[in-house]
């Protein structure tokens, strides 16, 4: 199988390959404090047009979308279960919140994100976390090459249009450039902030006219005040409001478990999931009480975080949040010159690096079966087509729950075998059918038909010892051939069962009891 993400280069100090690094620890290495506090400054450049952006598509001022992102990132940090991870508003958020701003206003949507908070603090509690085990490692694959496309194609506004100069295709080749070549030199600053530095000087040093952050949105000159949306607490509210916070608090539920999987993957740690389902919850519980439009993990910005910068610790998420507030209410003038083109340059990177490259290989797709790749295609075509994460994951999961079940549904066989038992009364004639593999609702509908009901003598065993059944569909079929010989005057024994399979025959169908 393949990963899920191409091995990252990690360039910072390593710490132990079994638990996430600590705060503490950071706090006593010079070189990993460095680099925790440069990769929050990084992200929150890249987080700020993506903040405005997302606000855009909910239908809310700018600032609702970067409060959100400084909320939620400060929050998750200290409550979250995957440390080095960056959540923030998102556009899979932004895109089921919209409706909601859109048709009854600013107060419903505050009253919807903090209803999702309250659901996904519930679900929580419940262990959905631990549903993540049924995603299968293709459907990962698939939702990590999406990203990669998504991230590419949220670039293209910025690179294609009438209205966009021609030096920004060079100044973001310089910027990329910088990007790969920087690091085989030295790795005291991130090669993303340099090359945010570097190009941001260049434009302004020669007076080049070229969309910048500010074009993208008007940025607050004040601090985030809490937020008590006015919404009256009757059952039509919750009519309204709860549709969407319940998509709502799936969509960011799935988007951050798979996005702190593909982390753990990456740095080779293990995170508490229950722990992340509870945190984002509380996350989106503050946002909202701040006027936020809630949001959850950030894949472009987690891999800036983890595998640009190198950053390991909840710290780099904290002063994310931090440098964000402090980026967009007391230096937005100077952060508005920034161009946007360097902010590309950055987010090419971030979609190349996230991409899966070796899944895609000739000699991948020829040793991987059919049906992983197919799964694979069907969630990243599904992903990009919708722009919904959490479309893409489902219908890949579908997708591999079908194929897994058409192809354990060949593995069954029947032998049948003539044979002669005789007693007191002289020799008589009996068929037995020996069935292997496993019965469920796929491979049992077509065992109906693998019997000879008319040629068969009057004593018939269906041997089960090399079988097992699981399910009632399965149970519903053995009682059909059981009533197809019974209607004959024929007997049916069936034997051979054991265990949990003997039980759930005895359990669905009190008919199938004897003879056992």
């Amino acid at each position: 199988m393949t990963s899920s993400a191409p091995a990252p280069v990690d360039t910072a100090p390593q710490h132990s390959q079994q638990r996430p690094a600590t705060v503490r620890a950071a706090l006593r290495s010079p070189r990993r404090l460095k680099t925790e506090i440069l990769g929050g400054l990084v992200v929150a450049l890249a987080l700020i047009p993506e903040a405005i952006s997302f606000s855009i598509i909910a239908g809310v001022p700018p600032q609702v979308g970067l409060f959100a992102s400084f909320t939620m990132a400060v929050t998750i940090a200290v409550v979250g279960g995957r440390p080095a991870m960056i959540s923030a508003a998102t556009g899979a958020v932004a895109l089921v919140i919209a409706p909601v701003a859109r048709e009854h206003g600013m107060d419903h949507l505050v009253a919807t994100v903090i209803l999702a908070g309250l659901l996904q603090i519930v679900l929580s509690l419940l262990g959905v976390a631990k549903l993540m085990r049924f995603i299968p490692r293709s459907v990962m694959t698939g939702f990590v090459n999406a990203l990669a496309i998504l991230i590419f194609t949220a670039q293209l506004p910025h690179l294609i249009g009438e209205d966009i100069p021609v030096i920004v295709y060079p100044l973001v080749a310089a910027g990329i450039a910088t990007m790969v070549l920087l690091p085989r030199l030295t790795t005291v600053v991130p090669a993303p902030l340099i090359a945010i530095i570097l190009i941001t000087l260049a434009v302004l040093a020669a007076g080049w006219t070229m969309p910048n952050v500010s074009d993208q949105g008007e940025l607050p000159d004040s601090l985030p005040e809490l937020f008590f949306p006015n919404v009256p607490l009757t059952l039509e509210t919750l009519q309204i409001i709860a549709p969407y916070a319940l998509a709502m608090a799936l969509v960011g539920i799935m988007e951050s478990l798979m996005t702190a999987k593909l982390v753990d993957d990456i740095t080779d740690t293990h995170s508490d999931k229950t722990r992340e389902t509870w945190g984002q919850g509380v996350a989106n519980l503050v946002t909202g009480f701040f006027g936020g439009m809630g949001g959850c993990a950030m894949i472009g910005q987690t891999m800036i975080n983890v595998k640009q910068s190198g950053a390991r610790t909840r710290l780099s998420t904290f002063l994310a949040g931090v440098f964000l507030l402090i980026l967009v209410v007391a230096l937005g003038d100077i952060v508005g010159l920034i161009p946007m083109a360097a902010l590309v340059a950055v987010m090419i990177m971030v979609s190349v690096g996230t991409f899966d490259w070796h899944s895609i290989r000739p000699s991948t797709l020829r040793l991987m079966p059919w049906s992983e790749t197919a799964v694979m295609l069907v969630t990243v075509v599904a992903t990009v087509i919708t722009h919904n994460l959490a479309i893409g994951v489902v219908l890949g999961v579908l997708t591999a729950m079908v194929l897994f079940a058409r192809r354990v549904a060949h593995l069954v066989g029947i032998e049948k075998v003539w044979e002669t038992d005789v007693d007191g009364d002289g020799a008589i004639d009996i068929r037995r059918y020996a069935v292997t593999g496993q019965l469920f609702w796929a491979s049992s509908n077509d065992l109906v038909y693998q019997f000879d009901y008319a040629g068969d003598p009057g004593t018939v065993i269906i041997d089960l010892t090399a079988a097992d059944v699981w399910d009632a569909s399965t149970v519903a079929t053995l009682d059909a051939v059981q009533s197809k010989y019974a209607a004959r005057g024929k007997e049916v024994r069936i034997i051979g069962l054991d265990g949990a399979s003997l039980q759930r025959l005895e359990r669905l169908s009190g008919n199938l009891g004897e003879g056992h």
